[in-house]
């Protein structure tokens, strides 16, 4: 999986966590600790797919469109990450039934895997990632 997933949903958490106003990209590269143009590549692919609306100039910013419970953790994969797990084999040996098979073999698995991840993903919206940021304000975790 991609460091894009988790920069997805930290933008977007940080940006539920402040519904009312506008946050720049600086602002919430400042929070995930990563390069402002990491962050703004993943905020136009959220805008890009509707999960984010921005405005330019001053003023200007990132606001999330979408109602909370709306965003599954499987939306953010599929836009971020779909496909990651399919395992990447070299050139094998046609000529042996195990080279010639183990790429789709494999496949299948790893789409199984990947379909039992997104039974999971979808159990997550970023409200609730918002209520569990929120209960570890002033905890150690």
């Amino acid at each position: 999986m991609n460091s894009d997933f988790t920069l997805a949903i930290h933008s977007l958490t940080y940006l539920a966590l402040q519904p009312d106003r506008m946050s720049t990209s600086e602002a919430i590269s400042d929070s995930a600790g990563v390069h402002p143009v990491r962050i703004r590549k993943v905020l136009s692919l959220l805008k890009k797919n509707g999960f984010i609306k921005s405005k330019e100039g001053i003023g200007g910013g990132f606001i999330f469109a979408l109602d909370l419970n709306e965003v599954t953790l499987w939306d953010i994969y599929k836009i971020t990450s779909e496909g990651a797990l399919q395992p990447k084999c070299p050139d094998s040996n046609e000529k042996c039934i195990v080279g010639a098979n183990m790429h789709t073999v494999l496949f299948k698995i790893f789409l199984g895997a990947e379909e039992h991840l997104g039974e999971y993903l979808k159990d997550y919206t970023i409200k609730e990632i918002v209520d569990l940021i929120n209960q570890c304000k002033g905890c150690d975790c």
